[in-house]
């Protein structure tokens, strides 16, 4: 009898311990919604235009559809970026996507029209990831994320990171729900900016750059990844969707 209670106390305290990994980070998560203001006005992309200057092609194809923003490329091969006309410097961004699995994408900050930017991995598909860090366009780039997606949206695995996976990755299925509306945030400060990084309400990524690399100013852009990338994928026929995309502009004494 006193093994299965030990045996008993020992699975308990296994399940409170992966539910923690959840809870922990939630009360990181940033207040409310005090002081943003929508830069997407769910009818036309009044206030963006689409950039034909970077690597990934023309700029792809951006439309409005059932009040979300819609992307993918315009013809095999053709991506690019839908930039703000408004410059941006310290400020948290939030927005909801419901993206298809295979689209590489992602959340540019203080972007040239070039599409040189901090970006927040978008990357929904197989060996990728969401809000992690990346220096788009960098002559000395990085890379931080703390998991990776398997053959399916509902399966993920940790990878060693700066900042540790906050959710369990067996508990991913019930934290993230593909074909629905998910939130995702961020937020950058300073130059060299801090970065951090939500999902659903939870910290996901806190990095630190160690060089300024963009001006102190930039646009905020949604990308949709040229070339044949990801492999094997028609990806005219496969789309990024975003929609209550909000901006709280921030100065560093308010951040930190």
């Amino acid at each position: 009898m006193k093994r299965k209670v030990i045996i008993l106390a020992a699975a308990i305290a296994a399940v409170a311990a992966d539910a923690f990994l959840v809870l922990a980070a939630a009360p990181q998560a940033p207040p409310g919604d005090a002081g943003f203001v929508s830069i997407f006005d769910g009818q036309t992309l009044k206030g963006w235009h689409v950039s034909d200057k970077t690597g990934h092609g023309t700029g792809g194809r951006w439309v409005v559809e059932s009040g979300a923003i819609t992307g993918s490329q315009d013809r095999p091969g053709n991506g690019g970026i839908l930039i703000t006309d408004a410059p941006y410097g310290d400020f948290e961004v939030v927005l909801e996507m419901n993206n298809d699995f295979g689209p590489d994408s992602g959340l540019f900050m203080r972007s040239t029209e070039e599409g040189k930017a901090y970006q927040a991995f978008i990357d929904y598909h197989a060996d990728a990831s969401l809000m992690g860090v990346y220096g788009e366009g960098f002559p000395n780039t990085f890379s931080e994320s703390n998991f990776k997606f398997l053959d399916s949206p509902e399966k993920i695995k940790r990878v060693d990171s700066i900042f540790p996976l906050p959710v369990a990755p067996e508990l991913w299925p019930d934290f993230w729900k593909h074909g629905r509306w998910n939130v995702l945030r961020a937020r950058i400060v300073g130059n060299p900016p801090t970065i951090d990084t939500w999902i659903n309400g939870v910290r996901f990524m806190h990095w630190t750059g160690q060089e300024k690399v963009l001006p102190d100013r930039g646009g905020i852009a949604l990308q949709i990844h040229g070339g044949n990338f990801p492999a094997g994928l028609d990806l005219t026929k496969l789309f990024v969707r975003y929609r209550n995309i909000r901006v709280k502009v921030l100065d560093q004494a308010a951040a930190r």
